[in-house]
C-alpha cells in the first residue's frame, strides 16, 4: 500500500489533532506508519546516503565553505524536515541554485577566513529560516505564484552559467582572481593558453564529469557516487596528490556541535539581504517540487507547513554549523526510485552520513576537488531552462528579451541581487547589478590562493528575489514536471 501526504483518512486525523500537533506532519505520520513500509524506508535511506555524501561536499565547496560542512548541512535538515515538513519523500540538502548566492555574501564578508566564512553562512541559514517560518505561519505559501516566469528563468539561467564557470578553474586546478561569469571565462582562457593547467586534476574531473553525464540516462545507477568512488582510488592509487591534484584531506571526526553563529564586525545588512534572497529562492523551489511529487500519487500539500518545514530546517542548519539549504530534484527522485516511503528514508540517509563522520571520516581524505567541481557543474548544466523558453519566444517576444536581459545582467556582473539593486516591487520587470569591489578570499572559494584578491560583486537586494527566483526550473503548464538536478 502506497502512502499519501494527506489521505481523506489522514485529513481526518489532522483535524482531530491539537493545534500544534498540525504543525508537526512526521509526528502524525508515525500514527499511521505501516510496519511493511519499513523496509522500504530503510533501503531507500541507504541508497540516498551514495548521493548525500559527495554532493553535500561539493555543493559545500561551491558555496565558500570547506566541504565537511556540506555534511553537516545535511544531517540535521534532513531530521528536522522528517518532523515538520508535510512532504512524505522530499529530501532537503546544499543545492546547486543557492552556491551562487551564499559564495558572493560569504565573499564580501568572511574576507577569506574560512572560520568567518563558515559563521556568516549559519547566519544567512538562521535568516533564511525565520523568513520561511514566519512567512508559513502568516499563510504567505501563495507567495511563489506571483513569481514572473521569464524573470525566474532568465535569472536561473544566469546563476546556472555562473554556478558552472565558478568550478572550472577547480577542473583545471587553475587560480584566477575575477569575479563575474564572462571575466572569469577571458581570465581561465588566458591561464589556460599560459599553461598554468594541471592536466592530472583536468583528466580527473572531465572524467568524472563524462562518467556522470553518462550514467545520469540510468535512473537507478548512482552515477555521482562511482564517478567520485573512481577519481577517488585513481588519485589515491596513483599519488596524483603528489602531482598537483587537489584533494579534500582530513576532514574532522565526528558530529556538528551546537553553535550560535556570530561575527561581530560583519556587514549584517549583507547578511540579511542574503539570507531573505536564499531563503525566496529556496522555497519557490520546494514549493514546485513538493507539488510536482504530490500530483504522482494524488495527494496534497499544504504550502505554509512547507514553509514551515523549510524554516525549520534552515534554522537548525544555522545553529549546527550548516549554511543555507533547499529541496533536491536530483535527490528526491533517487529517493523515490529506491522505493521511499515516508519521511524515515530522510532520516535513515541522516543517520548513515554521521555514521560515516563518527567512524569513518578518513574515506574522504583523497577525493579530488576536480571530482567534486564535476558534480557541481553536472548539476548546474541541468539548472538551465531552454525549451521553455522557446516557448516562450513564439508565444510572447518580448518576456523572452526581458529574460535575456536578466541573464546578461548575472552572466556580466556576478550571481546575486544585491543592496544597491533599485527595483523593490516582486512584480518588477527588470535584474540589473551593482558595482564591484576587490577583497581577499580563501583558497576553498573559486579556485583563488589564500594570498590572491578576488574581484566579488556586492549582492543587490532581497527583493529582486522576488521578480527574479529560481522557483522554476524545468517546468510547463499545466502541471508542472520539474526535472532540475540539485
Amino acid at each position: 500500500m502506497e502512502p499519501r501526504n494527506l489521505t481523506p483518512a489522514a485529513e481526518r486525523e489532522a483535524d482531530k489533532a491539537p493545534g500544534w500537533l498540525r504543525w508537526l506532519p512526521g509526528a502524525l505520520m508515525l500514527k499511521s506508519y505501516q510496519p511493511g513500509w519499513l523496509p522500504s524506508d530503510l533501503a531507500g535511506g541507504l541508497v540516498l546516503t551514495t548521493m548525500l555524501v559527495p554532493v553535500g561536499i561539493a555543493y559545500a565547496e561551491a558555496s565558500g565553505v570547506p566541504g565537511v560542512y556540506g555534511l553537516y548541512a545535511t544531517i540535521v535538515p534532513l531530521l528536522v524536515y522528517a518532523v515538520f515538513g508535510p512532504s512524505r519523500i522530499l529530501v532537503l540538502g546544499p543545492d546547486s541554485a543557492l552556491a551562487a548566492p551564499i559564495l558572493a555574501v560569504v565573499l564580501q564578508v568572511s574576507g577569506g577566513d574560512p572560520a568567518r566564512a563558515i559563521m556568516v553562512a549559519s547566519m544567512m541559514a538562521i535568516v533564511s529560516g525565520v523568513v520561511c517560518i514566519v512567512m508559513g505561519l502568516l499563510r504567505l505559501g501563495f507567495i511563489t505564484e506571483l513569481l514572473s516566469k521569464p524573470i525566474r528563468y532568465g535569472y536561473m539561467n544566469g546563476i546556472a552559467l555562473a554556478v558552472l564557470v565558478s568550478q572550472l578553474p577547480k577542473l583545471f586546478a587553475i587560480s584566477i582572481e575575477d569575479a563575474g561569469p564572462v571575466r572569469e571565462m577571458i581570465s581561465l582562457g588566458r591561464a589556460i593558453l599560459a599553461g598554468e593547467t594541471n592536466w592530472y586534476s583536468f583528466a580527473v574531473g572531465a572524467g568524472s564529469l563524462v562518467l556522470i553525464l553518462f550514467l545520469k540516462r540510468f535512473e537507478r545507477i548512482p552515477g555521482i557516487l562511482i564517478a567520485v568512488i573512481i577519481a577517488t582510488l585513481v588519485v589515491s592509487v596513483l599519488q596524483l596528490d603528489q602531482s598537483g591534484v587537489k584533494v579534500l584531506g582530513q576532514i574532522p571526526q565526528g558530529l556538528p556541535a551546537f553553535v550560535v553563529p556570530w561575527v561581530s564586525d560583519a556587514d549584517l545588512v549583507k547578511i540579511l539581504l542574503g539570507g531573505c534572497a536564499v531563503a525566496l529562492i529556496s522555497f519557490a523551489d520546494t514549493s514546485v517540487l513538493s507539488r510536482t511529487f504530490a500530483a504522482r500519487t494524488n495527494t496534497r500539500v499544504d504550502p505554509n507547513q512547507e514553509m514551515v518545514g523549510l524554516g525549520a530546517a534552515n534554522l537548525a542548519a544555522g545553529f549546527f554549523q550548516g549554511f543555507p539549504i533547499s529541496s533536491s530534484s536530483s535527490r528526491t527522485p533517487v529517493a523515490e526510485a529506491a522505493g521511499a516511503k515516508t519521511q524515515l528514508t530522510g532520516v535513515v540517509g541522516a543517520l548513515a552520513v554521521a555514521a560515516l563522520l563518527m567512524f569513518a571520516p578518513n574515506l574522504l581524505q583523497y577525493l579530488p576537488n576536480s571530482a567534486l567541481a564535476a558534480v557541481v557543474i553536472a548539476a548546474a548544466i541541468g539548472l538551465f531552462e531552454v525549451t521553455d523558453l522557446k516557448r516562450i519566444y513564439r508565444i510572447q517576444q518580448w518576456e523572452f528579451w526581458l529574460s535575456m536581459v536578466c541573464f546578461a545582467a548575472v552572466a556580466v556582473f556576478g550571481a546575486i541581487p544585491g543592496s544597491s539593486w533599485p527595483w523593490s516591487s516582486p512584480l518588477s520587470s527588470s535584474c540589473g547589478t551593482a558595482g564591484g569591489r576587490t577583497m581577499p578570499c580563501s583558497a576553498a572559494s573559486k579556485g583563488c590562493a589564500a594570498t590572491t584578491t578576488c574581484n566579488v560583486t556586492p549582492m543587490r537586494s532581497a527583493s529582486t528575489a522576488w521578480c527574479c527566483s529560481g522557483g522554476m526550473r524545468r517546468c510547463s503548464s499545466p502541471m508542472p514536471n520539474c526535472s532540475r538536478n540539485g
